[in-house]
C-alpha cells in the first residue's frame, strides 16, 4: 500500500501524440518522495492503446463546419473528438485500492484542467478519506478556479518536487501547512490560503526520476523504450505567447552536464531506452554547455545507437556548424526549429530575434550532416495578420524543411493572455484554450485559421511528392468522385491538380465522394501564386530538392 499515488489524467481531444506523454513531472517528485521515505505509485491513465469516440462539448459546436465531414484526403485535418486513456471509473477504483492517502494528480495544460478535475471528482466518490492536491501549470496559473472544486484539498504550486513530500510529512504529523512552499488550502475561517510558487534553487540537489515507476512496456518506438529528459528548468526568452520564459514563475536554471548523462546512462543501460526527447524550453542556448554534453554523450552511448530528439524546439541562433555536427554524432536525427515567424512586425510583437539567417544556416548544417528538419510557425495570435502566415508557408516552401504549423492559443500566465483577455478574446471555456479549437479570432479569422492549416498539409504533401521524386500535377477540371479510393498518393495528387485549376480545397468522403471545404480564398490565392512548383524543396535528407519536370 503507496503513502502517495500519483496520477496522470486520460485526456479528451481530437489526437494525442503518445510519445509525448511520459509523466516524466510525476517521476521527479516520486523520486523526492522515494528519498524521503514515503512508499509511491504512479498511475499512468494515458499508458494505454485504449480510447473511445467521445462527445464533443457542446461549447466546441461551432466546430462543426471546419471538422463536420470526415475527410480521407491526405490533407483532412481532425474529426473525432475522442477520451485518450482510461475511464475516469477506473482511475476512481484504482485510486481506491491502492489505499493511498495522499493522491497527487498533475494539471498541466489550462485546455485538459477539467479532465484533472474530473479525475480528482471520481477519486474522491470512492475514496472520501483521501487528500487530493493538484499541481502543474494550470493549478500554478489559476489557484483559486482549482480549489473552488471541493473534490481538490490542495494545490501546489510551481515546482513539486519542492512541496509534495513535506505536505506529505504535514499530513502524516499533523503539523502546520502554512510554511509549505507554493501550497494553497481553504482556511477554516473562510477563504484560501495562497503562497508564491515554489522552484528549486539547485537542480542537482534533487534525486534522478523515478522513470523504473513509468510503465516502460507502453511507452517504446521501433520496439525500443522512449524516455523523457529535461536538463533545465525555465527559459531565458521573452516570448509573449508563453508562460515560462521572463513571465515564468521561476528564472532559467541548468542542471550539470554529469547529472544530466547519469539520467541518460540510467533509462539507456537499465531499461533499454533507445529514443530520448529533451523536453527544454531551450536545450541549446549555453553552447559550451551543450556541446560538452553531446560530445560526452558521444562517447558514452556511441555503441547504444539511440536517436535524440528536442521536439519542443531549437533556437536556430543557438546553432551553428560545430554544434550542428556534434548533435548528428550524438544521436540527433531531426533538428526541430523554432522560426516562430518571418514577418518582422509579428516577431516585434512576439518579442522574438529574426532567425531567418540563422534558420538557413541550421539548414544547410543539416543536410551536411545527415539530418531532417521540421520548422515551426505561429499562427492565428492577436494581432497576427494571415496573410504573413501566408508568407511563412511560402518562405518554408523553398526550404528543405517539413512544415510545422502551430496555432495560437493563450496560455495563461503568459503576456498574450492579459493582451487576448484586454481585448475580450478569450474563449469562454478553458476547454476551448487548445489549438485544436481554433481558440481566438481577431486579425485572423477562424476560417483563415483553418485555412492555412490546410495549407500547410498541402504544402508537406507537395514536398513529399518532391522527395518521392514524383511529378506535380497539372491543373484539371474536377469530378464529383474519386474512383479509386486506394491510392492516397494518387488522390492527393488529383485534389492538387482540382486545387490548381480553381482555387478550391477538396476533401474525400469514405465512399469516395468529393466535397469542398470552406476556405478563404484569398488566403489559397495567396499561397497559389507565392511560388512555382520548381521551386518547391522537399523535406527529407537525401532526397532530390527540386521536382523534376521530366519525370
Amino acid at each position: 500500500m503507496p503513502d502517495v499515488l500519483l496520477i496522470q489524467p486520460p485526456v479528451r481531444d481530437f489526437y494525442l501524440t503518445r510519445k509525448r506523454t511520459v509523466p516524466y513531472g510525476l517521476t521527479c517528485m516520486a523520486s523526492v518522495l522515494l528519498r524521503d521515505g514515503y512508499s509511491v505509485e504512479i498511475f499512468d491513465a494515458l499508458a494505454t492503446t485504449r480510447s473511445r469516440p467521445a462527445q464533443r462539448p457542446a461549447e466546441m459546436e461551432y466546430l462543426e463546419c471546419y471538422y463536420g465531414a470526415k475527410d480521407l484526403s491526405p490533407f483532412g485535418l481532425f474529426h473525432q473528438y475522442q477520451h485518450f486513456g482510461y475511464s475516469f471509473e477506473h482511475i476512481g477504483n484504482i485510486a481506491k485500492n491502492s489505499g493511498a492517502s495522499l493522491i497527487g494528480i498533475s494539471s498541466l495544460f489550462t485546455p485538459y484542467s477539467a479532465d484533472a478535475l474530473m479525475t480528482a471528482q471520481a477519486v474522491k466518490a470512492v475514496h472520501p478519506d483521501c487528500k487530493i492536491a493538484l499541481g502543474g501549470h494550470h493549478p500554478t496559473a489559476m489557484p483559486c478556479h482549482v480549489m473552488a472544486h471541493r473534490a481538490v484539498d490542495f494545490v501546489l504550486r510551481g515546482e513539486g518536487e519542492c512541496s509534495l513530500s513535506f505536505l506529505a510529512g504535514a499530513l502524516r504529523t499533523g503539523s502546520g501547512l502554512e510554511s509549505i512552499p507554493g501550497i494553497v488550502f481553504r482556511k477554516a475561517g473562510g477563504g484560501l490560503h495562497v503562497n508564491p510558487p515554489a522552484a528549486m534553487e539547485n537542480l542537482d540537489a534533487y534525486p534522478l526520476p523515478a522513470i523504473h515507476l513509468v510503465d516502460r512496456g507502453f511507452y517504446r518506438r521501433r520496439k525500443k523504450g522512449c524516455a523523457v529528459v529535461v536538463t533545465s528548468r525555465g527559459c531565458p526568452g521573452r516570448c509573449t505567447y508563453c508562460s515560462v520564459g521572463s513571465a515564468g514563475v521561476a528564472p532559467f536554471r541548468k542542471r550539470c552536464v554529469e547529472s544530466v548523462i547519469s539520467e541518460m546512462d540510467l533509462a539507456v543501460s537499465q531499461y533499454g531506452t533507445g529514443f530520448i526527447d529533451f523536453e527544454d524550453e531551450n536545450l541549446s542556448v549555453d553552447r559550451s554547455w551543450f556541446l560538452r554534453l553531446l560530445g560526452i554523450i558521444s562517447d558514452r552511448f556511441h555503441h547504444a545507437n539511440i536517436e535524440l530528439r528536442a521536439m519542443n524546439g531549437l533556437l536556430p541562433s543557438t546553432l551553428d556548424d560545430e554544434v550542428v555536427g556534434a548533435m548528428k554524432k550524438a544521436g540527433f536525427k531531426t533538428l526541430n526549429l523554432s522560426l516562430g515567424s518571418t514577418s518582422e512586425n509579428q516577431l516585434r510583437r512576439f518579442k522574438r530575434q529574426d532567425v531567418r539567417e540563422a534558420f538557413d544556416s541550421a539548414l544547410n548544417s543539416a543536410e551536411k550532416y545527415g539530418l531532417d528538419s521540421v520548422g515551426y510557425v505561429i499562427a492565428g495570435a492577436p494581432d497576427q495578420r494571415a496573410t504573413d502566415s501566408v508568407d511563412d508557408l511560402i518562405y518554408l516552401a523553398r526550404r528543405r524543411v517539413l512544415v510545422g504549423l502551430s496555432v495560437f492559443y493563450p496560455a495563461p500566465g503568459s503576456e498574450d493572455f492579459l493582451r487576448c483577455r484586454s481585448l475580450n478574446l478569450l474563449p469562454d471555456t478553458f476547454s476551448l484554450m487548445r489549438s485544436t479549437a481554433f481558440p481566438i479570432s481577431h486579425t485572423t479569422s477562424r476560417l483563415e485559421c483553418v485555412t492555412l492549416f490546410r495549407l500547410a498539409r498541402i504544402l508537406n504533401f507537395m514536398k513529399f511528392l518532391v522527395d518521392n521524386r514524383l511529378k506535380f500535377p497539372e491543373a484539371g477540371m474536377p469530378s464529383e468522385k474519386m474512383e479509386n479510393m486506394d491510392d492516397r498518393v494518387e488522390n492527393g495528387k488529383q485534389l492538387i491538380r482540382w486545387l490548381y485549376h480553381d482555387g478550391r480545397i477538396r476533401g474525400l468522403a469514405s465512399d469516395g465522394r468529393v466535397f469542398e471545404h470552406e476556405t478563404a480564398e484569398d488566403l489559397v490565392s495567396r499561397f497559389l501564386h507565392g511560388f512555382e512548383t520548381g521551386d518547391i524543396a522537399g523535406s527529407h535528407v537525401g532526397k532530390k530538392n527540386n521536382v523534376d519536370a521530366g519525370l
